[in-house]
């Protein structure tokens, strides 16, 4: 498996912009007043960095970064974490299934 410090950091940035996201809507929705202001920052900076860093990817044309096929890597990082996901709850059920009949 070949990944790169460059894959790496593509999918950290676009989890990251991800999750900046969904709290900033989360925040923006749910809070008032200070907080509501807060969550919109928070939607705003997660939104220019997501797509700041697919620019960079994706239409730049700087050296490290071209060679980044960031629809690739996102994808074969979304099946890594489902098949963690799936691993992890297979290895719980089975832990609960001997722990409760014994």
């Amino acid at each position: 498996m070949d990944i790169g410090i460059w894959d790496f950091l593509t999918v950290v940035m676009f989890v990251f912009a991800l999750v900046m996201m969904v709290a900033g809507l989360f925040s923006t929705y749910f809070g008032a007043g200070k907080s509501r202001a807060y969550g919109v920052a928070i939607l705003a900076v997660g939104l220019v960095v997501a797509v700041a860093w697919a620019y960079l990817v994706g239409y730049s044309d700087i050296e490290p970064l071209c060679n980044v096929a960031a629809w690739d890597v996102m994808y074969d990082a979304i099946i890594n974490a489902i098949a963690v996901i799936i691993g992890a709850l297979v290895a719980i059920g089975v832990f609960l299934v001997a722990v409760l009949k014994s």
